[in-house]
Formats: C-alpha cells, structure tokens, sequence
C-alpha cells in the first residue's frame, strides 16, 4: 500500500504565499512523488506542475527523494486559486497511480 498525505493548507489572504507538502509512506521503494493537481470549484482536476516542468507561473514544485516528500510554493496567490489541491505520483514502469485525499487552499481577504 502506498500512502500520500498533503499538509500546508489552509486560508491564505490575496498576494500570499503558501508551500504545501506531500508525503510518502507505505511500499514507496518504486515510487516517484511526479505532480501536483488542483480541482477549483466548476472545474475539472487539473494539472498544476510537474517534477520534470516545475514551474508553472506563480507554482513551482520540488521534491526531495531523502524525506519522500514533494512540495508546491505557490505565491501571489488569487481568489481563483481556491481549491483542493493533490499530490500524484506513480509506480516506475507500470501503470500504477497513487493520489492523496486533497488538501484545502483558500484565498480570501
């Protein structure tokens, strides 16, 4: 079983900052942390950035292979970018994907 769980959510002001992490447990020894996604209210998931094109405009994603861990700084944020955000990742050389339970950003003054 592998395990993903986000954490640095929560409600931020316009033009703040947040860094949300995401970390990996369970049978992970090949398991790559690759993506962040987000699903805004009348929208579709979508993707946000990946670790092999991190940065996205005001997101940028890093991972850290050490701590099984990946992160999303997203910065300047806006009222649209209110949503749940996801951690992916995906088993190497099979088909397996694996999703966190989505974590609640909020921008709002």
């Amino acid at each position: 079983q592998v395990q993903l769980e986000e954490s640095g959510g929560g409600l931020v002001q316009p033009g703040g900052s947040l860094r949300l992490s995401c970390k990996a447990s369970g049978s992970i020894a090949d398991i790559d942390l690759r993506a962040w996604y987000r699903k805004v209210p009348g929208k579709s998931r979508e993707l946000i950035a990946t670790t092999w094109n991190p940065v996205t405009g005001r997101f940028t994603v890093s991972r850290n292979n050490a701590k099984n861990e990946i992160y999303l700084q997203m910065n300047s944020l806006i009222p649209e970018d209110t949503g749940v955000y996801y951690c992916n990742a995906k088993k190497r050389g099979g088909p397996d994907e694996y999703w966190g339970q989505g974590i609640q950003v909020t921008v709002s003054s």
